[in-house]
């Protein structure tokens, strides 16, 4: 039997030094453990970037406190680094995920250490990156220095996630709960309504990516009646588990890993945890695979359903900051919209509710001042609200601005129709 050695956090984060790159694995795999033990080094260190997309769970880094040790450089603005990312203890990057990798193997990003939350080593020594590979399999195979804390709950996760226990420098053993989301809480009305018009836009035997958020999860909700459904998608949660259970989905028409659940990560409950680990069904690959959208197009009837923050009468998008204030991040968004647009049958749809928690239409006459596009207006073709369906290919400015009119909230026409009149005037429409 062959023994693996482990050693103390302390020991492991003295590889951390000042002035370093230091990339944090995300979402579900966040390693939170050894986050906490590096805060202890706040005084030894200084000037180290940290870099990372989403990350899950208390962020000690990104306090006030710390603004001297750490700087976050993130390319995906999560909530716990949000206050930090808008100040000068942080920035963004704008990329597309599918690129990322490519940052760090072409040394474009130059990575000094990478802090990795992987599963166990089998008996052949290998880990696993288990819910996230995403990033992380470049970050590995690019740092310079690997640190790894091993999990016996991390799920053992099939496809491109596995390395092998020698490949890490130092390797702490801590025994935690994954974090924990769960959208099929946050399901309202609103998400339930939007949910039933976009399944009504899918096919049977459509391939399906889904964002993050309720909306996917209520999009999920309401298609138990569709049949020989396919998953390829950055990302998915606790809502493709009934219709997995239920045989709607069963990936049998896809081109691209027929019969399987492709992805680069998952984020979800326990449940979802156990039902992922050491499950066939689910391939985990790196998002500069499974974000490709020449691999994307491959499968026919390929749908992409996005959310967004904000979308002017023209059919921009902004999906990662309000204004200027920079609230998430670019992700996956463009790279499956074009994938989809350029499947044989696919539809690239962007869902949003009408109004936000303040009662502000997000459809507008024009995007806030800073406010970044992350989709462009050529791109997009369905834009689904709570009060319906707009189809933007193909359509002039005008004809786009009065769609989306159509699909804004009942309070808000009326400001958005004057908008339109004072911007296009009475023009003669050629098209109903």
């Amino acid at each position: 039997m062959k023994t693996f050695s482990y050693t103390t956090a302390s020991h492991a984060l003295d590889l951390i030094k000042c002035n370093q790159k230091v990339f944090i694995h995300g979402s579900a795999a966040t390693p939170t453990f050894l986050l906490q033990e590096l805060a202890k080094r706040k005084d030894e260190l200084k000037n180290v970037e940290l870099i990372s997309i989403s990350t899950f769970g208390p962020m000690a880094l990104a306090g006030e406190e710390f603004e001297e040790s750490f700087f976050f450089n993130t390319f995906f603005v999560s909530s716990n680094v949000r206050s930090a990312v808008n100040t000068a203890r942080g920035d963004y990057i704008p990329l597309f995920l599918s690129e990322i990798g490519q940052l760090f193997r072409r040394k474009i990003m130059p990575l000094d250490v990478a802090i990795v939350h992987v599963s166990e080593p089998d008996a052949h020594g290998f880990c696993s990156l288990g819910v996230s590979v995403d990033i992380a399999k470049a970050a590995v195979e690019s740092a310079k220095t690997v640190i790894a804390q091993v999990n016996p709950k991390m799920p053992r996760t099939h496809g491109d996630g596995h390395i092998h226990f020698s490949k890490f420098d130092a390797v702490v053993f801590a025994d935690q709960p994954l974090h924990e989301i769960n959208y099929l809480e946050k399901i309202t009305d609103a998400e339930r309504q939007i949910g039933k018009y976009i399944s009504e836009l899918i096919e049977d035997r459509s391939t399906l990516q889904l964002g993050v958020g309720a909306i996917p999860d209520a999009v999920l909700a309401a298609l138990k009646n569709h049949k020989d459904l396919g998953v390829h998608t950055e990302m998915f949660s606790n809502g493709i588990i009934d219709l997995l259970e239920s045989g709607t989905i069963t990936n049998a028409y896809k081109k691209k890993h027929k019969g399987k659940v492709l992805t680069s990560f998952a984020a979800g409950t326990q449940r979802l945890y156990d039902i992922i680990h050491d499950n066939p069904l689910f391939t985990f690959q790196e998002a500069e695979y499974v974000n490709d959208s020449a691999i994307i197009r491959k499968n026919p009837k390929m749908v992409a359903i996005n959310s967004c923050l904000e979308i002017d009468l023209t059919g921009q998008v902004c999906a990662d900051s309000i204004g200027s204030f920079q609230y998430s991040g670019v992700g996956g968004q463009m790279d499956f919209m074009r994938g989809a647009a350029l499947s044989e049958g696919g539809k690239p749809i962007l869902a949003l509710r009408s109004e936000t928690k303040n009662g502000n239409s997000k459809i507008v006459p024009f995007l806030k001042e800073g406010a970044g596009v992350v989709t462009t207006r050529a791109h997009v073709h369905y834009v689904v609200t709570e009060f319906g369906v707009a189809y933007l290919y193909g359509k002039n400015l005008r004809q786009r601005a009065e769609a989306l009119m159509n699909i804004a909230h009942p309070d808000h026409r009326e400001n958005l129709d004057k908008s339109i009149f004072e911007r296009f005037g009475r023009k003669f429409k050629i098209l109903s």
